[in-house]
């Protein structure tokens, strides 16, 4: 169980580092539209706990040994796996959004819709990628505290944020982005 957990946070740095350069470009480009409710706020805050805190204090300390359950250690190797799927199209994702990457809702002035790479076959790659990484983390940490509870939050903040993005790119790039979501998928490839 120890490999898993060390696997979990090894994946966890990889995103941190994917997203550091990207930070920079975002802090320095002028926001034209921003479109962040309360909610969301709420939301990224107990996604921020039940992703990297509650697998902290479970990586690091006893204190969360009581909620733990076990799988058989097929079902760890799948969470790697699952892992390593989730990272691919985070770091495709983040590639190719480059300048456009932000980690809300947010139009850019030099803003430009992004049609290639990843997102040739899905609009929603990053949230693709949570999806995997949020059942990744249930077969990885074997605890009910610090595995599925990212599940439970993620989803509806999945669901507010998707609509919200969606209508925010419609609300920018008009007949683009709805020729755009006739062709694509949202985090799945549209099976033609």
């Amino acid at each position: 169980m120890t490999f898993f957990k060390i696997a979990y946070w090894l994946g966890l740095f990889v995103e941190m580092g994917v997203r550091a350069p990207l930070r920079k470009t975002w802090k320095s480009s002028v926001k034209v539209d921003s479109r962040v409710s309360a909610t969301e706020k709420i939301l990224l805050g107990l996604l921020s706990v039940f992703m990297f805190f509650l697998p902290l204090v479970y990586a690091l300390t006893p204190w969360l040994d009581f909620a733990n359950y076990t799988l058989p250690g097929w079902m760890g190797w799948a969470g790697v796996v699952i892992l390593a799927g989730a990272l691919f199209v985070f770091i495709r994702a983040h590639r190719d959004l480059k300048a456009n990457w932000s980690p809300s809702l947010e139009i850019f002035q030099e803003h430009s819709l992004v049609t290639g790479g990843i997102y040739g076959l899905i609009r929603h790659p990053m949230y693709a990628s949570q999806w995997l990484w949020v059942i990744a983390q249930i077969l990885l940490l074997q605890n009910w505290l610090a595995g599925p509870l990212d599940l439970v939050f993620f989803i509806p903040f999945y669901f507010l944020r998707v609509r919200a993005e969606e209508k925010m790119m419609l609300d920018t790039f008009g007949e683009s982005y709805r020729a755009y979501m006739r062709q694509t998928g949202g985090v799945l490839p549209r099976l033609r």
